[in-house]
């Protein structure tokens, strides 16, 4: 019996919404990150929320019996681990000690343009607008930098850029591996397998800097950014990419330096100057004319996400179903 076929555009419009559901959860990163710096080191932010996030993360893939990636999986994954589970916490964390959460915000902002850029490495082929956009984006973010940082372009600055790197890789491959396994096996399956990395960088951290002055809102920042921003907001996020598209979804992170604000002024009382508003409008703009650019006659059309990988025992039945 076949499925009911679903059109392009119900597809579009639930990874869309998927999408927005995960910069709904990255948005609060950065000021849960700073809510825990009090207590915590950021190297124990930055790579024990992978540590923490891996136990619901295993506990899920021996729930739903997910098959073990196969050998071309591996690669990808190591780049998620690299990316995301590693890299964009571990240099936002070190960031967030010298600069407030609306400064990381606007520089990050550039994010989507990253992941845009690892996609078109990937494959995508994005226009000259958006080339053109991307460029502008950039001049603005190097105007904000060099007048914020303290004489010049800071080293909070650089962590930032690295930040963008890592970042902008990890969202891209785990977006295109998205399409052949199921979205929350990719972040799943990358936590697990990078945490012969992260499990004893986070021991040292602590006995190192053990946590001090420990009270519930640093408690809560750590939760937050072990549970949502680094394993639930990805559950939606990766599916989000691989329905729409790494260049075209990463569209939607055009909210996250806004909503990133807006949470500090309301959760840190930091103050939004009219600089720092108005360089995330105008960075909102770039990156905006860069991700509706239209793609290049040569972009291959965006294969649907891979179904969910229960058990081989099922797929053996489906596919002997088909034969």
């Amino acid at each position: 019996m076949q499925s009911p076929k679903t059109t392009s555009s119900s597809v579009d419009g639930k990874g869309l919404l998927l999408a927005v559901l995960g910069v709904l959860a990255f948005s609060l990163t950065f000021p849960a990150t700073q809510k825990a710096l009090p207590a915590f080191d950021a190297w124990t932010i930055g790579i024990g929320r992978a540590v923490v996030a891996a136990i619901p993360a295993a506990l899920w893939l021996l729930v739903r019996r997910a098959p073990r990636p196969r050998r071309e999986h591996l690669f990808p994954l190591a780049l998620v681990g690299i990316g995301i589970v590693a890299g964009y916490p571990i240099f936002t964390a070190l960031a967030l000690e010298h600069v407030s959460s609306g400064h990381a915000a606007v520089v990050t902002g550039l994010l989507p343009l990253a992941t845009a850029a690892f996609g078109r490495l990937r494959g995508e082929r994005p226009s000259k607008l958006f080339w053109a956009a991307s460029a502008a984006g950039a001049a603005v973010i190097v105007a904000y930098t060099l007048r914020e940082g303290i004489g010049g372009f800071s080293f909070a600055d650089l962590l930032l850029v690295g930040s963008l790197l890592t970042g902008g890789l990890g969202y891209a491959e785990g977006g295109r591996l998205s399409k052949s396994l199921p979205g929350w096996q990719v972040i799943s399956w990358g936590l697990v397998i990078s945490l012969p990395l992260t499990l004893p960088i986070t021991a040292v951290s602590l006995i190192a800097s053990p946590p001090h002055d420990v009270s519930a809102q640093p408690l809560i920042g750590l939760a937050y950014v072990s549970l949502f921003s680094m394993f639930l907001g990805f559950c939606a996020w990766y599916p989000g990419l691989a329905r729409v598209g790494v260049t075209r979804g990463s569209q939607i992170q055009l909210l996250q330096p806004l909503l990133t604000v807006g949470w500090a002024v309301l959760l840190l009382d930091e103050k939004a100057d009219a600089w720092t508003l108005a360089a995330a409008v105008l960075v909102l703009g770039c990156v905006g004319l860069a991700q509706w650019a239209r793609l290049s006659a040569t972009a291959a059309a965006t294969p649907p996400p891979a179904a969910d990988q229960s058990t081989p025992h099922q797929q053996d039945r489906v596919a002997a179903g088909r034969s």
